[in-house]
């Protein structure tokens, strides 16, 4: 195959190499051209997942050699899927052991009683894992509540549990509400709640962890049964007012987010603050939000837009899901995001909770057996992110295929990602430049093919 690659990921055969075919014409051949002078969209910056307590868990009960094997074939370059930017959360989100906070002692506005103690125990652990790896690993990180003393309803959840979930112990008058600013609206609750932020980058700092960027808020819009908060983007955007300095002065970034909504409004009315507009560098989309991307991306071409949590499934890590989450990232690749990431990097079989909620997991561990899987997700995002380089470009393609997302690696190689949705095989042409590949998609498959200039 000389200086072009293929491989091929199907339900019951991941990560397989495939010959190329030999040239001839079949009538249901469709073809594809690739042009290398259309270069479109941001510079890749990266794809990754998010650091959670129960990912840390999962993998602790594992012997240490099946749970360096998994580190190192997520993390190292070269080796595996390449990852080079995640997530990771300030204080509980709904995949930790529990609630807790860095600070539950209420009206301690000095945070003398400020410590990620339990973070010791999972998820510097966890992240120190991966960067032995990876160095150069990017990290951000968003809250999913505040300390329950700064909200509203003092309580760490805005909402009761979904049907057949375990009680959370959240009262009538604690409910919150979308629109509803639920963070405590007042000036020393903001300075606080910034110099939180603050401890946080300078606690991980001291344990050789540093954390380039933070978003203010998981979900804004959303009270959820689990750790979270609603703000108003008015709300959010006196925060930024404070955020933005203390991150500033610690050389952090601050992106809005997370956006759930496809409401591209909510962003404009926290740029349109001078005070707050000023320190957004970029964007945190997620879920229902992925339909106010490709606006974002055109009136704002200078923000960066991350993908901040791909959809998560119910747990069953089935074939047909990693179909759908193609789907999701062609969507935010073709439209300008420039960074993806994945949910779950690890849980215990059956994906749960500790709110009772089922999902999907790149890896899936079985506690009694002490064994491990690779599920299907992790093998679609492997043929994206083992190939395609943080600094790549997007390129537009064109012909009677079009199920496909083109790149430009800063070292000149193009790579192909193509998904076969047909039940059957499916010849394909496709045309890079001066070089024509005869390939061939098995039925129902994801497929990667490089072509290496210069080789």
């Amino acid at each position: 195959m000389g200086n072009v690659s293929w491989v091929t990921t199907t339900e019951s055969a991941a990560w397989q190499t495939r010959a190329l075919r030999e040239p001839g014409w079949r009538w249901d051949t469709v073809d594809l051209a690739v042009d290398l002078k259309s270069v479109t969209g941001p510079a890749i910056a990266g794809f990754g997942g998010c650091f959670n307590e129960l990912g840390w868990t999962s993998l602790s009960a594992l012997a240490e050699g099946d749970r360096e094997a998994i580190l190192k074939e997520m993390f190292a370059p070269g080796v595996g899927a390449n990852f080079s930017v995640c997530r990771m959360p300030v204080g509980a989100n709904d995949f930790s052991r529990g609630w807790y906070s860095y600070d539950e002692h209420a009206g301690d506005f000095g945070l003398e009683h400020f410590s990620i103690a339990n973070d010791k125990e999972t998820l510097v652990p966890f992240i120190q894992g991966a960067k032995r790896y990876s160095p150069d690993l990017e990290l951000w990180a968003s809250p999913w509540s505040p300390p329950s003393w700064m909200k509203r309803n003092r309580f760490y959840a805005e909402g009761e549990p979904y049907a057949g979930l375990p009680p959370n112990g959240i009262k009538p008058e604690q409910v919150g509400h979308e629109g509803v600013d639920f963070f405590i609206q007042e000036p020393k609750y903001f300075k606080t709640y910034a110099e939180y932020f603050g401890r946080f980058i300078d606690a991980y700092r001291e344990q050789g962890i540093a954390i380039g960027m933070v978003m203010p808020q998981n979900e804004f819009n959303s009270a959820q049964p689990f750790p979270s908060c609603t703000w108003t983007p008015e709300g959010l955007a006196r925060f930024v007012r404070e955020l933005g300095p203390a991150m500033e002065k610690r050389g952090v970034d601050v992106f809005f987010g997370t956006m759930e909504r496809g409401n591209q409004a909510l962003l404009e009315a926290v740029l349109a603050d001078p005070d707050a507009g000023r320190f957004i560098r970029g964007v945190g989309v997620q879920w229902a939000g992925k339909g106010a991307v490709a606006g974002i991306h055109r009136d704002h071409p200078g923000l960066k837009i991350y993908q901040s949590e791909q959809e998560c499934g119910n747990g069953s890590n089935e074939w047909s899901y990693a179909g759908y989450c193609w789907d999701l990232m062609r969507h935010y690749l073709r439209n300008g995001a420039s960074g993806y990431m994945y949910w779950n990097i690890s849980l215990e079989q059956g994906g749960m909770s500790h709110w009772g909620w089922a999902q999907n997991s790149l890896v899936t561990v079985d506690r009694a057996a002490k064994t491990y899987r690779w599920n299907h997700e992790y093998y679609l995002l492997k043929h994206a992110s083992h190939f395609v380089a943080r600094g790549a470009r997007r390129v537009e393609t064109s012909g009677t295929f079009d199920d496909v997302l083109a790149f430009v690696n800063l070292d000149g190689s193009v790579v192909v990602l193509l998904r076969n949705e047909s039940a059957r095989e499916r010849t394909i042409d496709v045309t890079i430049g001066e070089r024509k590949i005869y390939g061939t998609m098995a039925a129902d498959s994801f497929n990667t093919v490089v072509l290496r200039r210069g080789v």
